[in-house]
This record gives C-alpha cells, sequence and structure tokens, in this order.
C-alpha cells in the first residue's frame, strides 16, 4: 500500500515551513507547546521549592544569638510522599481523558485541565501553611486535572495532524514538557532566594492562567470549526487523514482487541520505563544535587535544568528525524519506532550506572544530562506509537499507557526517600542502578513486541474491511499509507 513520497509538500499554502503562523495547525502546536511548558513547570517547581521550604536557615534572633530554622520540619520520607501526591490524583484521570475528549473535544479538555491545575498552584502556600494534609490533598486535585492532558492532546493531534507530519507535531510540543523544567527549576531557586518560597507558586500560577485564556480563544476542535484557518488548508488536513467535511463520529472502541494486543502493551511498558527514569530525576535530582554533589539551592535548580534543556532541543532533531526517515524511505513506522525507542533506552542504561559508579560532580552530571536528553529519541518512539496503532483510539490507548506510566511517579520518590535516609553515596548509587535496570527490561520487550502498523483491530480497519470486503490482515499505518511528502522543507 506505499505510494511514492511527491517532491514537495501539497497543503496549497505559498509559505515556507518557517512561517508556521501561515498555517493554523502548527499554531496549534505552538499553543501545545506552551499548554506543556505549563504543565511541567507547575509539576516541577515544587522539586526546587521543597528545597527552600526545609532547608536550615541562619537565624538572627533580637538577644543577639544565631541559630537555625526550617519553614517545615519534614523527614525525608515525608518530603517524598509530598512530592509523589501529585501522581495518587494524576492516575485516575488519563483513562477518563482518552474518552471525554472524544465527546467534548481534546482542545476543552485539555485547556480545562491546565487552567485549574493553574489556580491550585496559586492556592499552594496557603494550603503548606495550613498543614502538610491540606497540601497533599490540593496537590492530589493538581494531579487530576493535569491527567487528562496528555490523552486530550492525541485527541487534538487526531483532528489536525496529517499523518506525513505527526512525529514532528507531537515532537515540538512534548518539547514543551521539557522547556517548562528548563525555565522552572533555575527560576524556582531565583524566586526562592530573592522573595521567598511562596513566589515560586505565585509566578508560574499567573503564567499557567494567562496561557489558559489564550488557549480557548486560538485553538479550536478541529479545521472544520476554526473561523481562521484557510480552505485549502483545512481541505489538506481533511483528505489526509481521509476524513470530510461536517462528518459526524461515533467511536466504538474494540476493548477486546486493544486490550489483547502484543504492540498496546509493549507500549505501555516502555512509557513506563521511561516515565520511572524521568520522574527519579525529576522529583530527586535537586535534593540529590544537593546531598550528594554538595551544590548550593540556587544553583541546584539551574544545574538541574541543563539535562532537560539537552532534551527539549533533540525532541526537535528526533521528531524531524523520525519523519524524515519514513519520507525517504529509509525506515518503516515500526522501524523508526523500535531504532529510536530501544536505541535510547540501551544508551540510558549505559549512562545511568556509569554516573552512577563515577558518582563525581563533573562526570556524573554529564552522564545524567546525556541520559535524559537521549530520551528525546524514546518520545519519537512509544509517544507517537498510539497514533500508528489506531488514531482514532489514540486517546484512550494514551490514556492507558500514562494510566500505567504514572505509577513511577508515585512509587518513585517514595522508594528513594527510604533508600536516601542516610543521604550516603552507596544509597544514591542504589536509586540510579534501579532506574537503569527499568529501562534495560522496557528496552528488550518494546523492541520484541512494537507495531508502527495500523492493527487489524482498529477502527479504521474495520471501516476499510467493510469498504473493500478484504480479508483481515495488518494495514500499513496511516501515518504512511497517505503520503504527503514535505522534502523541500527538510
Amino acid at each position: 500500500m506505499d505510494t511514492k513520497p511527491s517532491s514537495k509538500i501539497n497543503d496549497g499554502i505559498d509559505a515556507p515551513l518557517w512561517m508556521f503562523w501561515k498555517r493554523r495547525r502548527y499554531i496549534v502546536v505552538l499553543m501545545a507547546f506552551l499548554g506543556f511548558f505549563n504543565v511541567y513547570s507547575l509539576r516541577v517547581n515544587l522539586s526546587v521549592a521543597i528545597v527552600a521550604m526545609t532547608e536550615n536557615r541562619t537565624v538572627h534572633y533580637d538577644n543577639g544569638t544565631v541559630g537555625y530554622e526550617q519553614y517545615f520540619d519534614w523527614s525525608s520520607s515525608l518530603q517524598g510522599y509530598v512530592l509523589s501526591s501529585f501522581f495518587y490524583g494524576y492516575i485516575l484521570t488519563p483513562f477518563l481523558g482518552g474518552f471525554i475528549s472524544n465527546r467534548f473535544g481534546g482542545n476543552y479538555v485539555f485547556g480545562v485541565g491546565i487552567g485549574t491545575t493553574a489556580v491550585l498552584t496559586l492556592l499552594t502556600p496557603l494550603a503548606a501553611k495550613a498543614g502538610v494534609a491540606v497540601l497533599l490533598a490540593v496537590r492530589i486535585v493538581e494531579g487530576i486535572f493535569e491527567g487528562v492532558t496528555f490523552p486530550c492532546i492525541h485527541a487534538v493531534w487526531s483532528r489536525w495532524a496529517p499523518p506525513s507530519e505527526r512525529s514532528r507535531m507531537a515532537s515540538i510540543a512534548f518539547a514543551g514538557n521539557y522547556a517548562g523544567t528548563v525555565v522552572a527549576m533555575p527560576m524556582s531557586g531565583v524566586l526562592a532566594n530573592a522573595w521567598g518560597w511562596e513566589s515560586v507558586f505565585y509566578v508560574f500560577g499567573v503564567i499557567g492562567c494567562i496561557w489558559f485564556l489564550a488557549w480557548m480563544f486560538f485553538v479550536k476542535t478541529s479545521p472544520e470549526v476554526d473561523k481562521w484557518i484557510s480552505q485549502r488548508e483545512k481541505e489538506f488536513i481533511l483528505d489526509s487523514l481521509g476524513r470530510k467535511e461536517g462528518e459526524q463520529e461515533k467511536v466504538q472502541h474494540p476493548w477486546k482487541g486493544i486490550l489483547t494486543s502484543v504492540a498496546v502493551w509493549a507500549l505501555v511498558v516502555s512509557h513506563f520505563s521511561e516515565n520511572w527514569g524521568f520522574y527519579t530525576l525529576l522529583t530527586q535530582l535537586p535534593t540529590f544535587l544537593k546531598d550528594a554533589m554538595h551544590f548550593e539551592l540556587e544553583k541546584t535548580g539551574f544545574v538541574s535544568a541543563v539535562p532537560y534543556l539537552v532534551m527539549g532541543i533533540l525532541l526537535f532533531v528526533s521528531g524531524y528525524l523520525a519523519d524524515w526517515c519514513q519520507l525517504k524511505g529509509y525506515l518503516t513506522t515500526t522501524q523508526v519506532r523500535r531504532y529510536f525507542n530501544c536505541g535510547a533506552f540501551l544508551a540510558q542504561t549505559v549512562f545511568m550506572i556509569v554516573g552512577a559508579f563515577i558518582l563525581e560532580p563533573g562526570p556524573t552530571i554529564t552522564c545524567i544530562t546525556i541520559a535524559v536528553g537521549l530520551g528525546a529519541f524514546a518520545w519519537s518512539g512509544f509517544a507517537v506509537n498510539h497514533l500508528d496503532l489506531s488514531p482514532k483510539s489514540a486517546g484512550v490507548l494514551m490514556g492507558i499507557s500514562n494510566t500505567f506510566a504514572t505509577i513511577p511517579g508515585i512509587v518513585s520518590p517514595i522508594i528513594t526517600g527510604y533508600i536516601t535516609s542516610n543521604k550516603s553515596d552507596n544509597e544514591w548509587k542504589t536509586v540510579f542502578y534501579i532506574a537503569a535496570g527499568i529501562y534495560l527490561v522496557g528496552c528488550v520487550i518494546y523492541w520484541f513486541g512494537v507495531s508502527g502498523e495500523l492493527q487489524p483491530w482498529s477502527i479504521e480497519a474495520q471501516e476499510r474491511r467493510e469498504q473493500e470486503k478484504q480479508p483481515t490482515k495488518p494495514i500499513e499505518s496511516l501515518a504512511y499509507s497517505n503520503k504527503v511528502s514535505m522534502e523541500d522543507e527538510m
């Protein structure tokens, strides 16, 4: 079913690719990028702020004596519960997000999820001062609303992303995760030192609220209801997706096929494995740098941001390269997902082990940076794979995989808190070795189970069989069954 790629983009818009504002779908990508920027800046600010909230401060008393005080006297294990509490709520809603995004529109649910989290972030200082139980409750509710974001964005891509642009559109948007981390970590340290730990939550909460208003105004459910899109671009998107304007879809998800699919479960394991290493570092890296590497608070924020800066940059490269390899015919969709994902996991395994074995500031931070950065190539594997298997069920598939992938966010900080109770070097080595082992397991399982083809159980495959009256067989992914090359822009 392969077709030879054409020699130029064919969306009817007379503008080079870098003039993204000429194409409405790229405005959606930009706003999604900024949305994920907020998702992660709202999520990670506590990882840095908690260092300021619990560190010993020098206090000069009125009688001339000097003492040490903490804003909050929390043990390392209690800090682990505080950092993981977000994920107690987060794990409840990814699956639900896939359903409600199909019913109400992925753009609405995505916006409300992040907007509500921003408002709750503004309330975090009051919650912390009211007691740790109140803080835990607020963080849990934040997680509930953020849990819908990843499934919802796949629902957005299923309506806005031409198959030949999926890898890059998704990768650019997901790069917002790491841009948010890069900005939030050092900025949180600066804010905490300059204006107190409360300012961390106020600043990022306000930024999130501003984004929410812009998203709800500019981004629509689909090209058909966007009043600013050109007729040519609308027709290009709809044709590439095999849809007609005004067509109403009632999606009946093939649950038996989904739950018994080897490709789906390989994807779930891969997502879990990547998130274990990612969440371990996301929540614990500032504490690791302070306890094991002996960095000051403000410096921990800047150093913690470096790996995510590298990953954010490489996400643009990996998404572009993934599409290019497919459009040139060098690799099939399955090969791209397998080689990009498993190559990244294998490299992450090696560098996590080496960094933990050396455990010296320069080499260890370099190894962590390389390991996190190369994770960008995994995101051109598992993170886009849902759309290959069944575009119309992609939101639900992301909901399933993200539910399991949230477990590391709950378990990893707690385990790390108990393992590092004495803050010794050997304890931190154990944390890194566990992450490396999980990366390796994910690499092996995804290598043998991955598929980049449209699955026989998918809604799209069923529709084709009804039209063509052909026997069941795997069908090449929609991502390249209707190829539209972008080689001139490449």
